[in-house]
């Protein structure tokens, strides 16, 4: 084995420019789009300077990401698709009166993603976008996804609390989805950041959004668990990525708590369940059969959550370009976290799960890493002083556990 680790990142994001998504476009859009990108201003700074050809250009991110010791990337959007209101993550499932345009610009996303993971497809796994306003829709795009091997999979709308205009996860009617991902093992992404109400326009709009959004981001594993999805799909793969992972054994727990009464007494105080409401697993059951978690900038708490649990589930994540992300102090960061892993536990966590789920092939991968890659000496050297500038992950990593 090589004295270097190889280093995926289960969590990178990227996206095309609005002259490439242009060129993507059905083109029946493509006049509403030109007048829709002519009243469009970008309300985001990394998307203005010279950090936003990071989103697009090869050259500019393998330079950097190598210089991380990253050779690997799983790749989530960015930027703002056509005919989108706001970042492709924050903006939710569309309108029934914006649907139709919004559908038109994750499908011009989806063919630049392809473009794009060609490029280099050995390291890189890219993730479609589906909408679930229209099962029939979300249906013929995840086929589409499959057919154009996005072996990233699909990332699945976090449906918020407010609209009515969408179904929740575990209404039966998507089981014809469920069923094909299931079948095709592709994996089912939920990305953190999503799933909160719209707040309005306040001064302290964003300040409820970063305090409640973690929650609202970890709603989607209860309702599928709960729901019964999960039991119906047994080998449904979902990934929960950039949500931390310190929360799961207590959300599992409480979980197991109510199944079990459910199931044994078929009551909660004076509320009574039907026999459909039993489960026959635990949600701890459940997690171990159908979750991996992406995890990050990971945290003290989160690394010590992954080591109490089965490490073959969980990703780090570098969030790369995002100005919380690890770059570019990941040596650093996983030195500060992870001091005393094995070098085993180590290669799981940073490569080899990832490679797993989403068909990385490691031979392919290993000739880069021996170059690029931090040494297994390296990573033992706990982290003792803070570089000059350390950015945000480095600055959580100093919190308590």
């Amino acid at each position: 084995m090589s004295s270097h680790y190889t280093i995926i990142t289960a969590d990178s994001h990227a996206g095309g420019s609005h002259a490439d998504y242009r060129s993507y476009l059905d083109p029946r859009y493509v006049e509403d789009f030109d007048t829709w990108r002519g009243r469009y201003r970008n309300p985001f700074k990394d998307l203005k300077d010279d950090r936003r050809t990071r989103n697009w250009d090869s050259e500019q991110r393998w330079r950097e990401q190598e210089a991380d010791g990253v050779v690997g990337e799983v790749v989530f959007p960015n930027t703002v698709p056509p005919f989108f209101p706001s970042f492709v993550l924050f903006a939710g499932p569309p309108k029934p009166e914006d649907y139709a345009h919004r559908l038109a610009g994750i499908r011009a996303h989806n063919r630049w993603l392809v473009d794009f993971v060609a490029e280099c497809p050995e390291r890189r796994a890219g993730i479609g976008q589906i909408f679930l306003n229209d099962v029939d829709d979300a249906l013929a795009d995840a086929q589409w996804i499959i057919d154009h091997d996005l072996r990233g999979g699909v990332l699945l709308p976090n449906v918020g609390p407010e609209l009515g205009y969408v179904k929740p996860l575990y209404d039966p009617g998507y089981d014809p989805l469920w069923k094909l991902l299931e079948d095709n093992e592709v994996p089912i992404n939920i990305h953190g950041g999503t799933g909160a109400p719209d707040y309005g326009s306040y001064p302290f709009s964003m300040l409820l959004y970063i305090t409640e959004v973690g929650w609202y981001s970890q709603r989607p594993l209860t309702h599928l668990i709960l729901g019964g999805v999960l039991e119906r799909f047994p080998k449904l793969r979902l990934v929960i990525t950039e949500t931390g992972c310190h929360w799961v054994p207590e959300l599992l727990e409480r979980l197991d708590k109510v199944i079990r009464q459910i199931r044994d007494t078929g009551a909660t105080g004076e509320i009574r369940y039907t026999e459909g409401n039993k489960l026959r697993q635990d949600a701890s059951d459940y997690f171990a059969q159908n979750v991996w978690m992406g995890v990050s900038q990971p945290g003290p708490a989160d690394a010590a959550v992954i080591a109490s649990m089965d490490r073959d589930r969980f990703m780090w994540g570098s969030d790369y370009p995002h100005d919380e992300g690890t770059f570019p102090f990941t040596r650093e960061h996983l030195r500060q976290v992870f001091p005393g892993w094995s070098e085993a536990d180590l290669r799981k966590l940073l490569a080899e799960n990832a490679a797993s789920l989403y068909r990385f092939d490691l031979d392919k991968l290993a000739p880069l890493a021996a170059r690029i890659g931090p040494t297994v000496e390296e990573l033992a050297e706990p982290l003792t002083t803070l570089p000059e500038h350390p950015n945000d992950a480095l600055l959580r990593g100093l919190q308590p556990a």
